[in-house]
């Protein structure tokens, strides 16, 4: 396949979500008359947190939300870690954190979690400092190890905090019935916005790392869950979880390079079934389909019965594809590329056709010609591999999977 979108690996995603777009529950339009007329404001103050603070904090996990899955995906090198107690010896700024009040007197950690972590590593003696370029003498010592006058300068290091409060919600809550005010943007809108806003340390979060973070909950566990499934990380080259102990199996130096887990694109493909699996959610840009999917509440009855489907519905293609589907030869030449585009259509189309006939069966045969003569017309291998990525075309690719595998 030509190089026309994002690739990970051999994983070719074809369209790039806008890191630029912002999606929201609505758009002013009149940024004037908003401006004028609406008292509401992002309500926040600053705090600065001692280390030992920020330790208990942690450890009681009765004030700080922390994102585990998140942590791990994203984790510090030894050598990054102990950069970071150096800093705070000698004195050197870092960036704040962000904190956002989700209830009274708890916050979710938006911004900074690793350089929490790292804090409460530190001090909890669980990290030896390595590879320290100012105080050499330290390197291999615990916090335990080192001398009263370190300790006691750690202990008075503290690092800044904006904490963006309740009221927030609450402030534009008070102005949502009177229509002249504008639009209310919610909770939800918020902490998007400040997700798209912020720098994480360097490194901004990704649309998917972003709705992951915000939507907490069994789909947000379900997503996860399949994605350490056996076959799912055969069939996308991702090291298998062979370890029970998942913090083991997250340290695994194959598992961190591979570009799907780190970025947590592994999590986007399981919820482009979702996103696409409902018609009347092909609509808008592919950004706004998996966001509004990862956002839709879900009773456990309904997670239960989607993580039944995507697996049968999985198994289908792994089997009939011999354990290696959404695959398609390179143009002008043998090698092949995991296309997600074909994956979205190949995975909608077998979930139709067995909602329709749960004992449907399949011709193997049949089905691998039909897609092969398909992906040699130019016309059909563009709508294939998703060249054109509007919701039409997303639609025109179900629909052509759907006369791939039924005939």
């Amino acid at each position: 396949m030509p190089r026309h979108g994002q690739e990970y690996g051999n994983v070719d995603f074809a369209e790039s979500e806008d890191d630029n777009e912002i999606h929201v529950s609505e758009v002013v339009n009149d940024a004037d008359k908003y401006l004028s007329s609406n008292a509401f404001r992002i309500v926040y103050q600053t705090n600065n947190f001692f280390l030992p603070q920020i330790q208990k904090m942690i450890e009681s996990r009765k004030i700080i939300n922390l994102r585990p899955e998140y942590q791990k995906r994203l984790r510090w090198t030894e050598k990054k870690k102990s950069s970071l107690i150096e800093s705070l010896l000698l004195n050197i700024p870092i960036p704040p954190i962000f904190l956002f009040e989700s209830e009274a007197a708890r916050y979710e950690v938006m911004d900074g979690q690793q350089r929490m972590n790292v804090v409460q590593e530190f001090l909890g003696n669980d990290h030896s400092l390595t590879d320290l370029e100012i105080f050499k003498s330290l390197n291999g010592m615990r916090y335990s190890d080192c001398s009263p006058r370190v300790q006691r300068t750690l202990d008075r290091a503290s690092i800044s905090a904006i904490v963006f409060l309740l009221e927030s919600d609450t402030a534009n809550s008070m102005n949502a019935g009177n229509l002249d005010n504008g639009p209310r943007l919610t909770n939800l809108d918020i902490r998007r916005l400040v997700y798209n806003k912020v720098n994480t340390g360097g490194l901004n979060l990704n649309p998917q790392e972003i709705r992951s973070a915000l939507n907490p909950g069994l789909f947000n566990d379900m997503i996860i869950e399949l994605t350490r499934w056996q076959p799912f990380t055969e069939a996308f080259d991702i090291p298998s979880y062979k370890d029970d102990d998942l913090d083991a199996a997250y340290a695994d130096p194959k598992r961190q390079s591979n570009c799907l887990f780190k970025t947590m694109r592994d999590c986007e493909i399981v919820l482009r079934f979702f996103a696409l699996r409902e018609e009347g959610n092909i609509r808008g840009s592919m950004r706004g389909m998996l966001d509004r999917a990862m956002e839709r509440p879900r009773s456990p009855e309904e997670v239960y019965r989607a993580t039944s489907e995507y697996r049968d519905t999985f198994s289908r293609l792994f089997e009939l594809f011999d354990k290696m589907p959404f695959r398609l030869r390179v143009k002008g030449g043998d090698a092949e590329k995991i296309s997600v585009p074909l994956y979205d259509g190949l995975m909608v189309a077998m979930a139709r056709l067995l909602s329709e006939n749960p004992e449907r069966q399949f011709a193997k045969s049949s089905i691998v010609g039909r897609l092969s003569a398909a992906a040699e017309k130019p016309d059909a291998y563009d709508v294939i591999v998703g060249r054109a990525n509007t919701a039409e075309a997303v639609k025109k690719r179900i629909k052509m999977m759907m006369a791939v595998l039924g005939g």
